[in-house]
């Protein structure tokens, strides 16, 4: 009786956390129902951002020159 007892307990215990949870979810989608905005959003519907290739090309030109100033500094200081 005492392993029935037990789980017993955890029910009741799990069920007093998931109705805080569930509490605590209605009180974000209030908040933001008031701001104007849904909280039940899916959030893998946000779209991907696409980089063109001239900006790819910017990005690693810059961090290639950053690169250089760094080593070229890094022979200056053993030399």
């Amino acid at each position: 009786m005492s392993i029935l007892a037990s789980i017993r307990r955890e029910e009741k215990k799990v069920k007093k956390q998931l109705a805080k949870l569930q509490g605590d979810l209605n009180g974000l989608q209030s908040a933001a129902k008031a701001l104007g905005q849904s909280a039940s959003r899916d959030l893998t519907s946000a779209k991907k951002r696409v980089l063109s290739a001239a900006g790819r090309a910017k990005i690693s030109k810059a961090a290639k020159k950053r690169w250089a100033k760094i080593k070229s500094q890094a022979k200056k200081a053993v030399a």
